[in-house]
């Protein structure tokens, strides 16, 4: 983030607008917008800024000078818009000085704040910007917004205005009140609102809070839910519907910690990822943090990389939670494995290759991988081993040993559906080595299959790690062939 957001209250304050074309007149309407006493510098204002000098009134009044440093000195906010470069410096050096906010129009390294691109809806406001690098396109995000944002959003955040301080005294706990007044957006008195009947709207939300006020506190519940494997585009919308209503989350080691951020802001996270040789919470203790966050009151979100049911524990999790009846739902993400091999272009079946795939994993409570365990394997079926890199060697040796050949193909798909994906190639003899030589680390899953040599020919994603050129991961001893 290289800008911090921020809604400024500039009701009667001091600003300047310093420039008199329409970029000037824009900037100056805004403010008088927004509430403030706005003072336009400029020798000879234009037609828009002298539109405005008419229309305004005496929130806006004219200086016919040149600035001049001292012109600023107890402004809220300046805005230099003459477009002339010696006079938009000094109008940023000066404000600079003083420590007053200043933008200048179009110049992104001479301001110290951005304006936005707004949605008005007031009191309901959204802002979109690009911090100055493509102005062109955060207009066009927002005119996809206007359309998306019925006005009566303006009217249904002016009732929770009036009715805030209301819901306040009568819910004193904030998750509680926070789960109203989603159940009031959500229901009937927001559908009131955009309809018209902003009084039967009223009438409803005071039934709501007299029937929340005679309930017992809110119990809590638990969300297990799937995070994909990494991409976030690759998010189910109920995923992404509760990991934004969730009071806390409780969150493995993701592929992409950007998942972070689609979670409510004000919502406690707290890390139980586990890594070889180091567990941030042993499994046994975070199924009791579930319950006891629950019987907070809270609602928990528990977030898993890929499917929370492959291979993820989460038929642990619930466990107990149905054994001390806490509330829960399950979410099924894209799994990694078909995440891995949908953006290295493996397919997990092929008519032509494979007419079967195995999940598996490669690490055991025991420690070691016991591939022999799920013999025999066929040459047609795609294996996906998770957890298979640490003990890749022992791993492809079995395979061997169990009766596939050491010219099968097998690779190493790292990072998979994230800018740092790579997709390492070779066969059960070559690919430890491979994985050893390039440095691969996990997350990362193994596929051993026929399939395996479609990558060159289908694999459309190129991750920042691998470019463009997809030979570099290729073992150039390599033996497995394409039909055409």
């Amino acid at each position: 983030m290289h800008h911090y957001p921020i809604f400024l209250k500039l009701d009667g304050c001091r600003c300047l607008v310093v420039g008199g074309g329409e970029a000037a007149a824009r900037r100056a309407g805004d403010l008088l917008d927004a509430g403030a006493r706005v003072e336009l510098i400029t020798p000879e204002p234009g037609s828009s800024c002298e539109q405005l000098l008419e229309n305004a009134g005496e929130a806006l009044s004219h200086r016919a000078e040149v600035f001049t440093p001292g012109m600023e000195a107890n402004a809220a906010l300046v805005v230099g818009a003459t477009g002339e470069e010696a006079t938009d410096r000094a109008v940023y050096q000066a404000c600079r000085a003083r420590g007053i906010p200043v933008n200048v129009a179009g110049r992104p390294t001479l301001s110290t704040y951005i304006t936005p691109v707004l949605v008005d809806r007031s009191p309901l406001q959204l802002a979109i910007s690009s911090g100055g690098a493509a102005p062109v396109l955060a207009r066009q995000i927002a005119s996809r917004l206007e359309t998306l944002i019925p006005a009566a959003y303006g009217r249904l955040a002016g009732l929770a205005g009036r009715m805030r301080e209301r819901v306040r005294a009568a819910l004193p706990d904030k998750d509680w009140r926070l789960r109203f007044w989603e159940q009031v957006f959500d229901g009937a008195a927001a559908e009131s609102v955009l309809a018209g009947r902003e009084a039967e709207a009223e009438a409803e939300l005071m039934r709501l809070l007299e029937e929340e006020q005679a309930r017992p506190a809110p119990q809590g519940e638990v969300f297990l839910v799937g995070a994909g494997p990494g991409d976030p585009d690759l998010l189910t919308f109920r995923a992404l519907r509760l990991m934004q209503r969730a009071d806390v989350v409780l969150y493995d080691r993701l592929a992409a910690p950007a998942l972070l951020d689609l979670v409510r802001k004000e919502a406690e996270r707290i890390p139980v990822g586990k890594r070889r040789g180091r567990h941030t919470l042993p499994q046994e203790r975070i199924n009791e943090r579930l319950v006891e966050l629950a019987r907070e009151g809270k609602r928990v979100l528990r977030l898993k990389g890929g499917d929370p049911f492959l291979f993820g524990r989460g038929g642990e999790e619930i466990e107990g939670l149905i054994e001390h009846d806490i509330p829960f739902q399950v979410v099924p993400g894209v799994s990694a494995a078909q995440g891995a091999a949908s953006y290295a272009g493996i397919p997990l079946t092929h008519r032509d290759y494979a007419q079967s795939c195995r999940l598996l994993t490669g690490h055991r409570r025991a420690g070691h991988p016991q591939m022999k365990a799920h013999a025999p394997y066929r040459c047609d079926e795609t294996l996906i081993i998770y957890m298979g890199l640490v003990n890749l060697e022992a791993v492809c040796e079995q395979l061997c040993e169990c009766g596939l050949p050491p010219e099968h193909p097998a690779a190493v798909v790292a990072q998979a559906t994230t800018p740092q994906q790579r997709v390492v190639l070779g066969n059960l003899r070559t690919l430890a080595q491979r994985v050893r030589d390039e440095r691969v680390e996990s997350p990362a899953l193994v596929v051993v299959g026929p399939t395996v040599q479609l990558h060159p020919r289908l694999g459309w994603y190129r991750g920042e790690a691998e470019g463009r050129d997809a030979a570099a991961s290729i073992d150039p001893c390599w033996t497995g062939g394409l039909h055409d």
